[in-house]
């Protein structure tokens, strides 16, 4: 295959697994929000999408896979059939654990599309973990939101997961160029939240997570003992990755690489034998030690500190940071305002290289 070159170079470096990411683009309807690459679609193309991401996953050296992340558009929308055919073939492309799929393999879903057969179906693939569309109860608030379900659909759809043996299931927002959401606002139909509103309910939501034995694990992602997102943590650790489909990144711990953006474009390279790389930037020294601060300070494990500690007297007198066991880690008050706290720490900290 000629874009077998590229992805040789991508996966030299791999030395351990790594997380593969697999992009569905496909929705119904786009949501007011969403800014993400995906193509609405009446009639969902499975054939063509299935061999388009084989074909992908065919031009590159088997490597030892961690983790899986079907995500989306909606994955939901594939027929279980076909997703048990992306997952099986890939179990045989990959070095992946074969007994009930071992590794962590998580689904994004509508509460809509959560039956008591698709539940069951997506278990016998292998899927162990679920990410549910749940992003407000609030009937009102999902109707302007565009999505097709109520408060009532998401508790059902907990509650049928949990009956097929998927018992890890289940973010703030912000508006995104080009959405419909932002060109509501542009105009003055609605608006955005002020930043006193966003922090008290941030704060809030923490409280009551920490006090219903919730950890913040990162800024915006809590889990009880046990249940945090494996493919998700790869990301904020800076750990190799591979993405498969339209839109889909890879990194290899220096270069980022990028996928054709639209599905159309993205399946004619692959019928014609193409790469599927769009684009590549590889991080400097500076780049990778920022991201390296960046990533750290928005988990709860923070960033260790491989230099004396120098006092940062207007972030810790505000409560923003705080040193423990050796390592800088933001408070819940600090995470809101991560960005401004980077700027100022990477001009006053030695940064782990």
């Amino acid at each position: 295959m000629r874009n077998a070159k590229f992805h040789c170079r991508l996966v030299s470096h791999y030395v351990t697994a790594v997380h593969l990411y697999i992009h569905v683009p496909f929705c119904q309807r786009r949501c007011s929000y969403c800014d993400f690459s995906i193509a609405v679609r009446k009639r969902i193309p499975t054939r063509e999408y299935v061999e388009a991401i084989l074909t992908e996953a065919g031009g590159i050296p088997a490597f030892p896979v961690e983790t899986i992340y079907l995500g989306g558009g909606t994955p939901s929308l594939l027929p279980p059939d076909a997703i048990h055919r992306l997952l099986h073939e890939l179990t045989q492309r990959f070095r992946i654990p074969h007994s009930a799929f071992r590794i962590e393999v998580t689904l994004e879903a509508n509460p809509e599309d959560v039956t008591p057969d698709a539940a069951r179906a997506w278990q016998r693939a292998g899927i162990n973990r679920v990410s549910l569309g749940a992003q407000s109860f609030d009937d009102d608030v999902l109707q302007w939101m565009h999505r097709s379900h109520d408060g009532a659909r998401i508790r059902a759809a907990v509650r049928t997961l949990r009956g097929a043996g998927i018992d890890n299931v289940l973010y703030g927002l912000t508006v995104e160029p080009r959405t419909p959401l932002d060109r509501w606002i542009s105009r003055g139909a609605t608006r955005a939240p002020d930043d006193e509103r966003y922090a008290e309910e941030y704060l809030t939501a923490h409280r009551r997570l920490t006090t219903e034995n919730y950890e913040l694990y990162e800024v915006s992602n809590a889990a009880r003992d046990g249940f945090r997102s494996k493919h998700n943590s790869a990301y904020w650790s800076g750990r190799p990755y591979v993405g498969l489909g339209p839109a889909a990144h890879s990194f290899d711990a220096t270069t980022r690489r990028w996928n054709i953006r639209a599905w159309e474009a993205y399946r004619r390279a692959m019928a014609e034998g193409r790469s599927p790389i769009e684009s590549e930037e590889t991080l400097t020294t500076e780049q990778r030690a920022l991201e390296r601060v960046y990533l750290a300070l928005r988990t709860s494990e923070g960033l260790a500190l491989t230099a004396p500690y120098r006092p940062l007297p207007p972030l810790t007198a505000r409560g923003w940071i705080e040193v423990r066991d050796g390592r800088l880690k933001c408070t819940p008050e600090g995470w809101l305002r991560l960005d401004s706290i980077v700027n100022e720490l990477t001009m006053q900290i030695e940064i782990p290289s």
